[in-house]
């Protein structure tokens, strides 16, 4: 009985209503991992990882003296969600994208919801994000953010909060796909029982929104992926989402302008690229335009794309709407472009440029977590209750210094999931980062990447902060029909788990 000794205690648990009371969506796979022994748990986890390693799932630290690539911690007890719960994020997801997109398309056009003063202008024009050589722009079909990574989490009472928005160049996506195929030969036999929503549609799904982009007219569109290089962190996942679309990676040095057009260098010639799914910062991407002394981007690419002859996805300018300020005002986006209410909630937000929101931050920095507005991957941040005097006095001052480039939330209790260590079972905290994906419709991966913050009672979930992450399940009812789960096993291992 692995789970004998599990209290949630006084968190959310996402598998476990009370002690040694399952979920009913997470009762099936209860059972099944009460009924091996710790040792053969082990063994499981183990195999996954190495299974991992084998597929090379890996993501790369810059500041790592023992070497810059790392494997992905992986539990191979996954978060479960049903399917009625993750319909009401999808309809929250989508509401939010539609208004962030419509955000974009505003501001580098008529900029109707800050003449409005919906949003104080010098709040956008401050954003680093924000673009003035985008200032406009016309994507292809008024999309700017094809493909989106929002953060989501789950506080103590089981209420769901967006975190975060990411709509520059997402990344995560890769572990979803590879974690899932992983485990399907660990737990074989729950798999058959369980309706559990396939995931591995995502590239295809990526490559028709890609595919959506290319210019009109064309009989077969020229697709690529843009890296920055090998050295990059997530350069796993661009050469693993080339390889499941079937277009080339290509870098910067790959890629050139040609009679007005952007092409590729091969073995044949030059070839003409009409969609480009970047994975680079948009201050890199041209020389000519943002930093020039840039070498990972293509010089006079910016100029192409304005006039229409090449698509990227993300759109140039979409950083703006990931500013931790700005995401302060997404509740508002909703109401003005849609008339709606958000369906999903912001986390409550102190803006620090506000006088009164900054004292009141300043005398609880014990008790709130603290973010730069710019910034991620656990960085520029102070957990408060956390935190040493000094280092809450050092964060005082910047705030003091630079206002604008801070915000502050209350702490709050992530959700959490048992995870296997050594030698027991425990509960850790989550997040959830689903990926919806913007082309002739919005497209949501079932489920998403859940991160876990692998150190006992961290709330840091990020991977260069120590954290791992577990497969997402997003299952029917007890009882529902099976036909999904059996078709999606067809050609799996049917040996016993």
């Amino acid at each position: 009985m692995q789970f004998q000794h599990y209290d949630p205690g006084d968190f959310y648990d996402e598998l476990f209503v009370a002690k040694g009371e399952p979920r009913p969506e997470a009762a099936l796979l209860i059972e099944r991992i009460s009924g091996l022994s710790l040792d053969e748990l082990q063994q499981r986890r183990h195999a996954a990882q190495n299974a991992l390693f084998k597929l090379g799932v890996t993501f790369n630290v810059y500041s790592d003296n023992e070497g810059t690539e790392r494997i992905f911690p992986f539990d191979i007890i996954p978060r479960i969600l049903p399917s009625q719960e993750w319909e009401t994020l999808e309809r929250g997801l989508k509401q939010r994208i539609q208004a962030l997109n419509l955000f974009l398309d505003d501001i580098y056009g008529e900029q109707k919801i800050l003449k409005d003063n919906v949003i104080p202008r010098e709040l956008v024009e401050s954003a680093t994000g924000f673009l003035r050589p985008c200032i406009g722009l016309k994507p292809p079909q008024g999309i700017w953010c094809h493909i989106t990574g929002t953060d989501l989490v789950r506080d103590r009472s089981g209420d769901w909060y967006v975190l975060e928005d990411n709509l520059r160049c997402p990344s995560g996506v890769s572990y979803v796909l590879e974690n899932r195929r992983v485990m399907k030969t660990t737990f074989p036999l729950v798999f058959n029982k369980m309706s559990i929503r396939p995931v591995d549609d995502y590239a295809s799904k990526l490559l028709e929104t890609l595919l959506n982009l290319a210019p009109p007219g064309l009989p077969d569109p020229t697709v690529v992926v843009l890296t920055p290089g090998i050295y990059n962190s997530a350069y796993f996942e661009h050469s693993f989402l080339a390889q499941q679309m079937g277009v080339e990676l290509v870098e910067g040095r790959d890629l050139t302008i040609v009679d007005g057009y952007l092409q590729m260098r091969t073995t044949k010639g030059l070839k003409r690229v009409d969609v480009v799914y970047r994975r680079i910062d948009d201050d890199f991407i041209d020389p000519l335009a943002f930093r020039p002394d840039s070498l990972l981007g293509i010089p006079g690419l910016m100029e192409v794309y304005r006039a229409g002859r090449v698509a990227l996805a993300n759109a140039l300018g979409t950083g703006v709407a990931d500013d931790k300020v700005i995401y302060a005002y997404v509740p508002q986006m909703i109401k003005y472009y849609l008339g709606e209410d958000q369906l999903l909630a912001n986390v409550p937000t102190y803006l620090c440029w506000e006088a009164d929101q900054q004292s009141h931050v300043l005398a609880n920095l014990d008790q709130l977590v603290v973010k730069s507005a710019d910034e991620s991957g656990g960085y520029g941040m102070l957990v408060g209750p956390h935190a040493t005097q000094a280092e809450r006095e050092e964060f005082a001052g910047r705030i003091r210094a630079n206002p604008r480039k801070y915000i502050a939330q209350p702490t709050l209790s992530l959700s959490r999931v048992p995870t296997l260590f050594e030698d027991h079972i425990d509960g850790c905290h989550v997040d959830l980062r689903p990926y919806i994906l913007y082309g002739k419709e919005i497209y949501i991966n079932p489920g998403g990447l859940t991160r876990v913050a692998l150190k006992k009672g961290s709330l840091v979930v990020n991977s260069s902060q120590g954290g791992g992450s577990k497969d997402t399940w997003v299952v029917g009812e007890a009882g529902q029909d099976q036909s999904q789960s059996q078709s999606q096993s067809r050609g799996q291992s049917q040996s016993q788990s």
